[in-house]
């Protein structure tokens, strides 16, 4: 991100990037919560006590690799809840489209295949620089890191989006196995689907249609193309609930702003933070509110508002800010 601050706590839509991912696994009403933390681990650790108490914080020692990062995670998890079993979900923390819903259907086809791991994959037009997902008669076979990957794999373009779905039981075992003898030196998770089918257990995929769930984000200009897409399936799922945003293409809500039926929004609006708009309310155009729980018809052409409440019926005049005070 060329950025002193880490990748993970870059905002997107309201939340951290990291945020997304732990609303993603509460929405799938995971048993535990594992984060595992390295870089400036100490401001990441702040934001997750901060943002989500109850979930368990692993350190990643110096060994590198997805490998490495979730036998730690693990370790983690054992020591403060006694046992690792089930089904253990592993995602990462810069796929901020990944949904709950999404985590929870891969679980519930995972278990019900009866499978020793679970990848989930997706169909891409430029694979470069993924994990190649490669296939014998239908069946995962390996997945192969594109730095790894012979001319052939690289032609493939069914990339692992770096979710999967594990026995918990096979993942212990499958951790203990693994190695950095790569290009990368690197421990991957990838390889525990070889140790699988060594050892002549099901591995299955998970194809995700909706492409956007598993792309990551590496610079800014990725983190821009999610933030446009995200930005834009939640102005959807509000017009659809009843609310009239007359130009989407110049408005910005973030995710959790609360809107009611019969709003309009007008052109170059910005709703932010824990913001609830009541009906019959006017925003706009050009307002920005941050925090504000506005009354039912409220009018508020080119206003700034924060940290307040605005009384049902207000008429603010052109250019008003209102704040706490």
């Amino acid at each position: 991100m060329k950025s002193k601050t880490p990748k993970v706590l870059h905002p997107m839509c309201g939340r951290p990037l990291l945020g997304h991912a732990i609303v993603a696994a509460e929405d799938a009403e995971a048993e535990s919560i594992v984060v595992v933390i390295r870089h400036q681990r100490d401001r990441v650790a702040a934001m997750v006590e901060d943002f989500a108490p109850d979930a368990i914080l692993a350190d990643q020692d110096e060994i590198p690799g997805t490998g490495r990062a979730v036998q730690c995670g693990l370790e983690q998890l054992i020591k403060e809840t006694g046992e690792a079993s089930g089904t253990v979900l592993v995602t990462s923390a810069d796929v901020p489209l990944l949904s709950g819903e999404t985590l929870t259907e891969l679980g519930k086809v995972h278990e019900e295949s009866g499978n020793a791991v679970t990848v989930v994959t997706t169909i891409v037009d430029d694979p470069t620089g993924y994990g190649r997902v490669i296939r014998e008669d239908g069946a995962v076979t390996a997945i192969v890191e594109h730095r790894d990957a012979t001319d052939e794999q690289r032609a493939v373009n069914e990339i692992n989006a770096g979710i999967y779905a594990f026995d918990a039981k096979f993942l212990q075992e499958a951790l203990s196995g693994l190695d950095t003898d790569n290009d990368q030196g690197e421990v991957y998770l990838t390889d525990t689907v070889a140790i699988a089918v060594e050892k002549g257990k099901r591995c299955g995929a998970f194809v995700l249609e909706d492409a956007w769930q598993a792309q990551g984000c590496n610079d800014r200009a990725q983190l821009s193309e999610l933030r446009h897409e995200m930005n834009r399936r939640i102005l959807e799922e509000h017009m659809r609930e009843g609310v009239t945003i007359v130009a989407p293409e110049t408005t910005w809500i973030d995710v959790d702003v609360e809107i009611a039926p019969d709003v309009t929004i007008e052109p170059g609006c910005v709703l932010e933070g824990i913001t609830s708009i009541d009906s019959y309310s006017q925003i706009g155009p050009h307002t920005t509110l941050r925090n504000v729980n506005v009354g039912e018809g409220v009018v508020a052409p080119h206003c700034f508002g924060f940290d307040t409440d605005i009384e049902p019926g207000t008429v603010l005049k052109p250019f008003t800010e209102v704040s706490a005070q």
